[in-house]
């Protein structure tokens, strides 16, 4: 396990907001349902839904920042779903200044993960550059 880069770490910060946010619309959605929504079960179901794929996302995203280089892929499949949402909000919902700023922000997280540096660190190259360098 190498430091991960700095776009990468940026990357996981970013995408650890990401999580907050959902853990923050499952426990809106919970709150809808003491309040009285009519149909509370479909409502809890997607709760935990949201619960369990963002806290899979806020822990990809805490061992990306660490330097694990197998949570990458989770966030970058976390970023191609949520880049879905977004173009949804955009277009069938008419939600375009939400769907616009969601779909931006995934990219720029896809943008910090795929830099060259990203990249050579999650291929491990990161070392042999390191090395060059001292060379």
């Amino acid at each position: 396990m190498t430091t991960a880069p700095r776009s990468v770490r940026v990357a996981a910060a970013l995408t650890f907001l990401q999580g907050l946010g959902g853990i923050a619309l499952a426990v809106a959605l919970v709150v809808r349902v003491i309040q009285g929504a009519a149909s509370g079960g479909p409502i809890l179901g997607a709760a935990g839904v949201l619960v369990l794929w963002f806290g899979g996302v806020i822990f990809a995203s805490v061992m990306l920042f660490r330097g694990h280089h197998g949570a990458r892929t989770p966030v970058v499949v976390t970023q191609l779903l949520l880049l879905g949402c977004a173009w949804y909000a955009y277009g069938p919902s008419e939600q375009q200044l939400l769907g616009s700023l969601g779909g931006i922000y995934c990219v720029v997280v896809l943008v910090l993960l795929f830099t060259r540096d990203g990249r050579q660190w999650a291929m491990g190259l990161a070392d042999v550059n390191e090395g060059d360098k001292a060379d």
